[in-house]
């Protein structure tokens, strides 16, 4: 079996077509078909169900060919070792990334990464859908929570408070709150992922814990655009305090109810598998690590954080 044609067999999973494959690998359908052919000849069994209008992984495509894409990853790996120097950094960064904290936060510091380590390309998704490692041609996740699957690996970047804000200009016209049953005459914005929409939230103080459903006004899939009415004055939001500390620290933001906690969140750095843990994720591992911190600092001296996040 040849490496080539596994690399065609990756792609065309990855466009659902021989044919788009094809091009993007800028050779033949019928030299792209035949490496598909030869793969499945060489294993015995059909990687992909076939249609009249587009394929689709088999049961048994979808059991080989992410330990494939990984043991290929390796190899291109132990290729970079040999060809380069081991204090240089290279390959692509493939990096999925949530909407808000992903363009407005850790966009930045990967592109100051990529200004320190030039030999390092990048293909971004941004979005706040849920991901397929696989499917979307992955390397790395940044997001909230620990991984869902046990298949995959991560690691911890922080802990992330989570804030009630609104805009200076809001509060002005409809005053601020002050226990959570306050926020049943506010305006809440809301986030949605998938069909769940995240329209009851959850505070608690010493004694007590409160499930308030403040009256919907806008929700979103995009947690950038719920940030984003925010700081126009439209209601107010739950987000978390790395989405929104530039603007908490220009003013744009302001936040509520510093008595009453949101539960707190998690920022991880989350792979397919142990293998596709490589040197340049460990350092994106440890560089997120310090400018999360630096940044949840700045909102300690600033007193929108209280300083015992920055003791775990």
């Amino acid at each position: 079996m040849q490496l080539d044609d596994l690399q065609v067999v990756l792609k065309v999973a990855e466009f659902r077509s021989i044919t788009a494959a094809a091009t993007h690998l800028d050779m033949q359908t019928a030299t792209a078909s035949a490496a598909v052919k030869r793969v499945e000849a060489a294993l015995g069994v059909e990687l992909f169900v076939r249609t009249t209008r587009h394929l689709r992984l088999s049961s048994a495509g979808e059991r080989y060919l992410p330990q494939c894409t990984a043991a290929l990853s390796m190899l291109d790996q132990a290729k970079q070792t040999i060809h380069s120097d081991s204090d240089t950094v290279s390959g692509e960064i493939r990096i999925a990334v949530s909407s808000d904290l992903g363009r407005n936060v850790a966009m930045p510091w990967i592109d100051a990464f990529m200004e320190l380590n030039p030999k390092v390309t990048l293909r971004a998704h941004i979005s706040d859908s849920n991901i397929d490692f696989y499917r979307d041609a992955l390397d790395m996740a940044l997001r909230y929570g620990p991984p869902a699957d046990s298949n995959l690996y991560g690691f911890k970047i922080c802990n992330v408070p989570r804030l009630l804000c609104a805009s200076p200009d809001y509060l002005k016209k409809h005053g601020s709150p002050q226990h959570p049953k306050d926020l049943l005459n506010h305006q809440g914005l809301f986030y949605q992922l998938q069909d769940i929409l995240n329209d009851t939230w959850r505070f608690s103080d010493v004694d007590n814990t409160y499930k308030i459903k403040p009256k919907a006004y806008c929700a979103a899939n995009d947690g950038d655009l719920v940030r984003r009415w925010c700081v126009a004055g439209k209601g107010v939001a739950i987000k978390s305090s790395l989405d929104i500390a530039s603007d908490l620290l220009a003013g744009r933001i302001v936040p509520l109810m510093p008595d009453y906690k949101v539960d707190l969140g998690e920022l991880w750095l989350v792979c397919p598998s142990r293998q596709s843990i490589t040197p340049t994720v460990r350092l994106l591992r440890d560089m997120f690590r310090e400018r999360t911190k630096a940044l949840l600092s700045q909102l300690v001296e600033n007193g929108f954080l209280d300083k015992s996040i920055l003791e775990d």
